[in-house]
C-alpha cells in the first residue's frame, strides 16, 4: 500500500472507517506544528494490548482527548486555568509555573486538563488499569453528551496516570493540535468524541519519529495513516 497514491478523500474515508470500527490509526499533525505522528483510537475501544502497543511502539504520553462540551459538563478544567485560579487565591509559588504567552513555540496554550485513575484500579499504571480508566472516561463522555447526569468524581480520582486533554471549544477553527484533530475525526465518523492519542517517538534520534518512518510503520502493521490537512473542513 502506498499512501502517496491515494487521494486526500480516499485517505480520510479510510481513516474514518477504521475509527468507526474501533481500530487504531496514525495521525500526523503538520510540519509547521509539532511535526509528530500519534497513535489514535476511540477511548471506548481501548484494550490492554492497545495500551501496550502505544507505550512500546509509541513511547509518548497516553492521553484521552475530550470534546470541549463534554469536558465542561464533566467539570474538567484546563490545567493552566486551574493553576492560575489557585495561584490567585494565595498559592504564590504556583504563579511562576502557570504557562505564559510564548512558552509554547507551536501553540498559544496547552490542552492538558486533569490526570485521573478510575477508582476500581490498583496502581493505575498497568496496561489493564489504564485501559479500564480510558474506557470508563469514554463511557462518561458518551453519557454526559446524551443528557445523562454524571458525577465524574464519584468514579474517578486525581492525581492519576491517564492524562485528560480538553479540546478547544472551536475545535479546528481555534486550534489544530492532535486533541482537536482526533475529536474532529471522531465527529466525522459519528462516534463518541473521546479519543486516545499517544506520540510516536524515536529512540535513536531522541526526537519525534519522522513522518516517513511513521508511514512505514503503518504499512507494516496495515494501519491507516492520515495527516491533519486531510481532516480540515473541505476535504
Amino acid at each position: 500500500m502506498s499512501f502517496e497514491k491515494l487521494s486526500d478523500v480516499s485517505v480520510i474515508k479510510r481513516a474514518i472507517e477504521a475509527i468507526r470500527n474501533g481500530k487504531m490509526i496514525l495521525l500526523f499533525d503538520a510540519e509547521d506544528r509539532e511535526g509528530e505522528t500519534d497513535f489514535v483510537i476511540p477511548a471506548q475501544s481501548v484494550t490492554p494490548a492497545d495500551v501496550a502497543r502505544m507505550r512500546c511502539d509509541g513511547g509518548g504520553l497516553i492521553c484521552v482527548a475530550i470534546h470541549g462540551d463534554a469536558a465542561e459538563k464533566l467539570g474538567l478544567p484546563f490545567m493552566s486555568d486551574l493553576l492560575r485560579s489557585v495561584s490567585l487565591n494565595g498559592h504564590k509559588p504556583l504563579r511562576t509555573l502557570v504557562e505564559k504567552k510564548g512558552d509554547i513555540p507551536y501553540d498559544s496554550r496547552s490542552s492538558f486538563s486533569l490526570w485521573v485513575n478510575h477508582r476500581d484500579v490498583f496502581t493505575g499504571i498497568t496496561d489493564n488499569d489504564r485501559a479500564l480508566t480510558i474506557r470508563r472516561v469514554g463511557e462518561n463522555v458518551q453519557k454526559v453528551l446524551t443528557g445523562e447526569k454524571v458525577d465524574f468524581g464519584e468514579e474517578f480520582r486525581s492525581p492519576g496516570h491517564v492524562a485528560l486533554l480538553r479540546a478547544a471549544s472551536g475545535l479546528l477553527d481555534e486550534r489544530c493540535g492532535q486533541t482537536e484533530l482526533s475529536i474532529a475525526l471522531a465527529l466525522r465518523a459519528g462516534i463518541c468524541p473521546s479519543m486516545v492519542v499517544c506520540e510516536m517517538l524515536d529512540g535513536k534520534t531522541g526526537k519525534a519519529l519522522s513522518k516517513e518512518d511513521a508511514k512505514k510503520y503503518a504499512i507494516r502493521h496495515n494501519m491507516q495513516f492520515v495527516e491533519g490537512k486531510n481532516i480540515l473542513p473541505g476535504v
